[in-house]
C-alpha cells in the first residue's frame, strides 16, 4: 500500500475512534445524567406526597379542633359538620401520611409520637362534644382547660410543620442539584457537539488533503503519460541513432582497418619480389651474376627493402592507434558512472585554466558566464569533453586573429541544461557539420596532428551522460558546440535501473 493511502488510512481510523470514544463519552454522560435526573424526579414526587399529607392532615386536625370550639363556646350543633367531616377523613388521611413516610426513614420516625398526640387529641375532642351534648357542660370546659388536648394538639401541629419544613428544604435542594444536572447535561451536550464538528471538521480536513493528493498524483500521472509517447519516441530515436553509429561504426572499422592491411598485403608482395633477388645475390655461392642481377639485388637493399619495411611500419603503427582509439572509447563508455554534485563554473574554469597560457599566447580571452546551480552528474566525463573541446578550439584556431572562446550555461527546460562554446576559429563546412562526430573522421585542412577521435570521444561521453553534442558552424567565422545535459544524472540511472 502506498504510503499516503496508509497515512491517509491510519488518519481515518484516528478520527473514527475518537469520534467512536467522544460518541460513547457523550452517551454515557448523558444518560448518567438522565438517570440522576429520573432520580430527584422520583424523590421530588414521593416529597411531594409526603408533604401533601402531612398538610393535609394539619388541616384536618384544625378543622376538628375548629369545629369542638365552635359547638363548645354556642352548643350549636351546625358548628359539628365540619368536626364530622373531619373525623371521617382523619384516619384515611393518616394512613396516607403513613403510606408516603414508609420509605423515608427520616420522616417515618416521626409518626409514633405524631400518632400519640393525633389519639390524645382525638379523645379530647370526642370526650368533651359528648359531654357538652349531654348537657355537662362544666365538666366539658374543665377537660378544655386542663390544656391536655392544647398539648396533644401543639405536638402534632409541631410535628407536621417540621414535616413539611423538612420537605421544603429537602425540595430546595433537591431543585438546585436537578438545575446543576440539567446543566452539566446542557454542557455535555454543547461540549460533545463541539467535540463532534472538531472531528467531523478533521475527518474533512484529511479527507480533502487525501483527494488534494490523489488529485496531484493524478495529474503528476497524467503528466508522465503524456510525457511517455515523447520518451518513446526519443528512445526510439536514440536506438535507431545508436543503431546507425555501430552501423558506421563497423564500416569505419572494417574500411579503416582493412586500408592498412591491403598496404601491408601490398608491400609484403614488394618485400617477396624484392627478397628474390636479393636472394639470388646471397646464395650464388661463387657462380658469377651479370650486371643487371647485381644492380637489382643492390636496388631490392637500398630502397625497396627498406620502402617497404617503412610503410609496413607506418601501416601497423595506424591500425595501433586506431585500435587503441577504439579501445578507450569502449573502455571509457564501458565505465561506471559516479553522479556527484559539480560546480559547473569550477569545472569550466579548470578546463580553461589547462589552455588558458594557449589562448594568452594568441592575445585570445575565455568568457564562461554560468546561469545554472549545481550539477549532479560524473565529474571525470565532463573534464574530458570540456578538455577536448577546448583543445579542439586551441588547435583550430584562425591564424588571422585573436582567439576568443565564449562559454554559455542556461536551463534548458525539464531540469536539462544547455552548454554552448562558442569560438571564432576557422570553422567547418557544412557537409562536415555531422561528419565531423564520426569516429576517424576529420574536416577541413588537414595540418594538426590527430587521429580523428575527439569529438566521436566527446559525443560518446556526453551520451551516456543522458545527453547530446551538436554544432553550428561558418567557415571562416566560428563554430558553436551545443552541449545538452540532465540536471541530475542519478533520476537517469535509477530510471535505467
Amino acid at each position: 500500500m502506498p504510503s499516503s493511502n496508509a497515512s491517509f488510512v491510519r488518519s481515518a481510523l484516528i478520527m473514527l475512534a475518537l469520534g467512536v470514544l467522544i460518541l460513547v463519552a457523550i452517551v454515557g454522560a448523558s444518560l448518567w445524567l438522565v438517570r440522576q435526573n429520573s432520580f430527584y424526579s422520583d424523590e421530588v414526587a414521593q416529597i411531594r406526597r409526603v408533604r401533601s399529607a402531612a398538610a393535609d392532615l394539619l388541616s384536618t386536625l384544625q378543622d376538628a379542633e375548629t369545629g369542638q370550639r365552635g359547638f363548645l363556646l354556642t352548643l350549636d350543633r351546625a358548628y359539628l359538620d365540619p368536626y364530622n367531616t373531619a373525623i371521617q377523613n382523619l384516619q384515611q388521611r393518616r394512613q396516607r401520611l403513613r403510606e408516603a413516610t414508609e420509605d423515608v426513614s427520616r420522616y417515618s420516625e416521626s409518626l409514633t409520637p405524631l400518632d400519640n398526640a393525633i389519639d390524645a387529641k382525638l379523645k379530647e375532642l370526642s370526650s368533651t362534644i359528648t359531654l357538652a351534648s349531654e348537657g355537662q357542660m362544666a365538666d366539658a370546659l374543665s377537660i378544655v382547660r386542663s390544656d391536655t388536648g392544647n398539648a396533644a394538639m401543639a405536638v402534632a401541629r409541631s410535628t407536621l410543620i417540621a414535616l413539611i419544613a423538612s420537605t421544603d428544604d429537602r425540595l430546595r435542594v433537591i431543585v438546585t442539584e436537578q438545575l446543576e444536572a440539567a446543566d452539566n447535561l446542557q454542557w455535555v451536550t454543547i461540549g460533545g457537539a463541539l467535540a463532534i464538528v472538531i472531528v467531523i471538521g478533521g475527518a474533512i480536513l484529511i479527507i480533502v488533503q487525501h483527494v488534494r493528493e490523489l488529485s496531484r498524483a493524478q495529474a503528476e500521472l497524467e503528466v508522465l503519460n503524456a510525457g511517455l509517447e515523447e520518451r518513446v519516441s526519443e528512445r526510439t530515436e536514440d536506438l535507431m541513432r545508436a543503431n546507425q553509429e555501430i552501423q558506421r561504426f563497423a564500416y569505419i572499422v572494417t574500411h579503416d582497418l582493412r586500408a592498412p592491411l591491403v598496404n601491408i598485403m601490398g608491400f609484403l608482395s614488394e618485400l617477396e619480389t624484392s627478397l628474390k633477388a636479393v636472394t639470388a645475390y646471397v646464395l650464388a655461392d661463387g657462380k658469377p651474376l651479370n650486371d643487371d642481377e647485381i644492380k637489382e639485388a643492390r636496388l631490392a637493399v637500398e630502397e625497396d627493402l627498406p620502402e617497404a619495411m617503412g610503410f609496413i611500419r607506418s601501416s601497423t603503427r595506424k591500425m595501433d592507434a586506431l585500435i587503441n582509439a577504439i579501445l578507450k572509447i569502449s573502455r571509457d563508455g564501458r565505465r561506471k558512472l559516479v553522479p556527484e554534485r559539480v560546480d559547473l563554473k569550477v569545472v569550466l574554469e579548470t578546463a580553461a585554466a589547462s589552455v588558458q597560457h594557449q589562448i594568452a599566447a594568441s592575445e585570445g580571452k575565455v568568457e564562461i558566464d554560468v546561469r545554472v546551480p549545481v550539477l549532479v552528474t560524473d565529474r571525470f566525463s565532463l573534464d574530458q569533453i570540456f578538455g577536448n573541446l577546448f583543445d579542439n578550439a586551441v588547435k583550430y584556431r584562425s591564424l588571422n586573429r585573436p582567439l576568443d572562446l565564449h562559454v554559455t550555461a542556461v536551463p534548458a527546460g525539464k531540469g536539462r541544461v544547455q552548454i554552448d562554446i562558442k569560438d571564432n576559429g576557422r570553422g567547418i563546412g557544412k557537409t562536415d557539420l555531422e561528419r565531423v562526430f564520426e569516429l576517424f573522421r576529420r574536416a577541413g585542412e588537414q595540418d594538426q596532428p590527430g587521429e580523428g577521435i575527439g569529438l566521436a570521444y566527446v559525443r560518446s561521453l556526453i551520451r551516456n551522460l543522458g545527453g547530446d553534442v551538436t554544432v553550428n558552424s561558418t567557415e571562416g567565422v566560428g563554430s558553436t558546440f551545443s552541449l545538452v545535459l540532465p540536471a541530475d544524472l542519478s533520476t537517469i540511472i535509477k530510471a535505467e535501473t
